[in-house]
């Protein structure tokens, strides 16, 4: 549902604009103030997609209540709304960054049609912010430990190349970001990286989720859809849990290794595609081969290069930088100011049984950040880090 907020001093304006947009949209939410001082304080604590805005009223004119939203909450536009006399001043508020404006009294399609493209660019605003915070995303691995430092190294030597490699390591140990870190640092990395939980995938539903399917292919494919190897084209397919994968999966993962190609559930037609298959698992291959539950011949093309990710017990001495780490961040995500650590409690949370790895540390970190004095204290470990 789109929010809507009009400040429009004439009660016959804003009930003309209440009535047009709530009779237009069932979808609109609308809501309306008389001042542009209730405006800004509505516009600090809701949300809103859009605003309409009057120029001249009492207390604060619409340039000052525009002035002051743009500042606030940039991403909302805000359509002024202008007598024949203010059009000077509707040009104006253009060049302070008002999404458009419309004449008194509003026009019915011109209001509509504006409304409808202001809403939409909201849309796109924060889509393109989303995106560009993804893009702008860098993974890092923290730690000094020798296992992590080996890591690091065979990271740099592998990367550059298009060897598929293995992951393995228990839950919450960083086997994803190891992942990324190869993607970024690959000739790949203008590419996409495309992500697949094969654990969370249904077993009828892999095989249409990796290579797509023909309309009609089964019940409730009601059109043409690519797959992950072919979203994945020209970059990365990172398949996590690969050992969750049906045994069916398997061997049509195991023909698109060998012959860089794929076809669609329902479909003959062969499309070519040109990938760097990068796997994780948190289970034994060698176990599950055994046990007849993964393909020896998919294990061998996929572990080229294998890469075990240690238990966070097997690097405690990694744990100060990583309270550090995950200290900033967290305070960084809430505006908060970064807490320290005491050196007890630090010597504390290395003492500690991780089962949960990396994963875990964060969420202790993050309770202890927001249960924990100005600084974190040995006894607030004691307090709020117990299981």
């Amino acid at each position: 549902m789109s929010k809507i907020l009009i400040i429009e001093d004439e009660v016959a304006i804003r009930r003309v604009l209440l009535r047009i947009l709530s009779e237009e949209n069932s979808n609109y939410k609308v809501s309306e103030t008389e001042d542009g001082v209730q405006g800004i304080n509505l516009v600090e604590n809701e949300n809103f997609d859009l605003i309409l805005c009057d120029i001249k009223m009492p207390k604060m004119d619409g340039i000052e209540v525009l002035t002051q939203i743009k500042k606030i909450k940039p991403e909302i536009p805000v359509v002024m709304i202008s007598g024949h006399g203010d059009l000077d001043t509707a040009v104006h508020s253009m060049r302070l960054g008002a999404f458009d404006y419309i004449s008194k009294p509003p026009d019915l399609n011109r209001l509509l049609n504006t409304v409808r493209i202001a809403l939409d660019s909201k849309q796109l605003f924060v889509e393109n912010k989303r995106l560009k915070k993804k893009v702008q995303k860098k993974y890092e691995m923290i730690g000094k430990s020798p296992s992590i430092i080996h890591i690091k190294k065979m990271i740099e030597k592998v990367a550059p190349s298009d060897a598929r490699v293995l992951i393995t390591g228990a839950n919450g140990s960083g086997k994803e970001l190891v992942a990324h870190w190869l993607h970024e640092k690959s000739l790949r990395n203008k590419g996409p990286l495309i992500e697949v939980n094969c654990a969370a995938i249904p077993s009828e539903l892999i095989e249409s989720e990796l290579f797509g399917h023909k309309k009609g292919s089964f019940t409730g494919a009601s059109k043409d859809r690519a797959g992950k190897f072919e979203t994945a084209n020209n970059g990365t397919l990172f398949l996590d849990e690969i050992g969750d994968m049906s045994l069916s999966a398997q061997a049509k993962v195991l023909r698109a290794l060998q012959e860089s190609e794929i076809s669609r559930v329902g479909s003959d037609q062969n499309i070519k595609v040109n990938v760097r298959v990068i796997a994780a698992t948190n289970k034994d291959l060698q176990k599950e081969i055994s046990e007849g539950n993964f393909r020896e011949d998919l294990y061998h093309r996929l572990a080229v290069i294998l890469i075990k990710v240690p238990l966070l017990n097997e690097r405690r001495q990694d744990i100060p930088l990583l309270i550090q780490h995950f200290s900033k961040k967290i305070s960084e995500e809430q505006g908060a100011v970064c807490k320290e650590f005491s050196k007890n409690a630090i010597t504390m949370l290395q003492k500690y049984d991780w089962t949960g790895n990396i994963r875990e540390l964060r969420n202790v970190i993050e309770r202890l950040i927001i249960l924990g004095g100005e600084q974190v204290s040995e006894n607030d470990v004691k307090l709020f880090a117990s299981k």
